[in-house]
């Protein structure tokens, strides 16, 4: 992910005194990460965990520290937020005896090293520490993980839905929208009269909701080399450094990327296409995509492969509207870009 301020200044317009970003026609870029720090505060301190359950007393205390990077992308209404982000949590316990008398009391902190926005249909990893290591404080800890995870994870997903909205952007958008609504509600109704059929048609268009992307690609090697690759597990684990199942069989079943992608075997011709089923664990249930992978030869060595795959939705379940360049990257960098790596396929 590109870091914040490091964007292709002719694609980013900032603020200027003399004039607009009409529309958001162009990419406007706001940083989020104050604005986090500030929602992640409030939504995680002074939290109670346990009050008295077991003799036990937990509650979260401040954000000791935030670190990382967050911003959200905005360009004709359409919100793209980026962000990569660790903190650190402060928490306290205490424990009682039957009569109420406090036994012991310890500090601990809560450690998440990494929210980011590709991960956002992930619950992050948690890690639950305390100062004191002897049994009480490890009882403390246990009951923290136990009921404190859960909650700090919810609160992580708040966070992580407001980002998908369009984070501090969301109500900039909606005022720069708010004075040229009256101006055009007069119009609109007029137009509505003469253009119906229209609007229903662009009604239609938008409800759809789905995109297709295209590559086309470069390969030192010959056309059964990639489709074998493309067709075998083992391979897939090995530059993918994740896990893979894949049938060989038409209409057999397809996981990588440690279950994160899914799919069916649609059609096989040996070294020269694949057709697939493909989704994401993140997209809407029952949402699926149609790859085909076209394995052209024009001269020995030499192989072209043309990536189609139609069905994308434009959002995850999570509202994130960033599925189609994420796809679209995913098969660039991740795929392609390390089989060239691994396999010695560049051009």
């Amino acid at each position: 992910m590109a870091k914040y301020g490091e964007g292709d200044k002719r694609w980013i317009v900032e603020d200027r005194p003399d004039g607009a970003n009409v529309h958001n026609w162009h990419w406007a870029e706001k940083n989020c990460l104050e604005w986090s720090r500030t929602l992640l505060s409030k939504l995680l301190s002074e939290l109670t965990i346990l009050d008295g359950e077991g003799n036990l007393y937990i509650k979260t205390k401040t954000l000791e520290k935030l670190e990382g990077e967050a911003y959200v992308n905005v360009r004709k209404g359409k919100i793209i937020p980026g962000y990569e982000i660790a903190l650190t949590l402060s928490w306290e316990g205490e424990a009682k005896d039957p009569d109420g008398k406090s036994v012991i009391k310890c500090d601990g902190t809560v450690e998440i090293p990494y929210i980011a926005d590709e991960n956002a249909d992930e619950d992050p990893e948690v890690k639950i520490l305390v100062k004191d290591e002897g049994p009480l404080g490890k009882r403390l800890k246990e009951a923290m993980v136990a009921k404190g995870k859960p909650v700090i994870l919810e609160k992580v997903r708040v966070y992580v839905q407001s980002m998908a909205k369009g984070g501090p952007a969301k109500d900039e958008l909606e005022v720069k929208k708010a004075p040229g609504s009256a101006a055009k509600s007069s119009v609109s109704s007029a137009a509505a009269a003469s253009n119906v059929g229209a609007q229903k048609e662009v009604k239609k268009e938008e409800k759809k909701g789905f995109k297709t992307i295209t590559l086309t690609e470069k390969f030192s090697c010959r056309a059964k080399d990639m489709f074998e690759i493309m067709m075998d597990e083992n391979r897939w684990k090995g530059f993918t450094q994740s896990n893979a199942k894949i049938s060989k069989e038409v209409g057999g079943e397809i996981s990588i990327f440690d279950g994160s992608v899914t799919g069916v075997n649609m059609e096989l011709v040996e070294g020269k296409l694949i057709v697939q089923k493909w989704r994401f664990g993140s997209w809407p249930d029952g949402v699926n995509s149609t790859v085909r992978i076209a394995f052209d030869e024009p001269e020995p060595g030499l192989t072209v492969v043309k990536l189609t795959q139609t069905g994308i939705p434009e959002e995850d379940r999570y509202g994130n509207a960033t599925v189609v360049e994420n796809t679209e990257r995913g098969w660039r960098d991740l795929i392609f870009h390390k089989i060239r790596a691994v396999f010695g396929f560049g051009i």
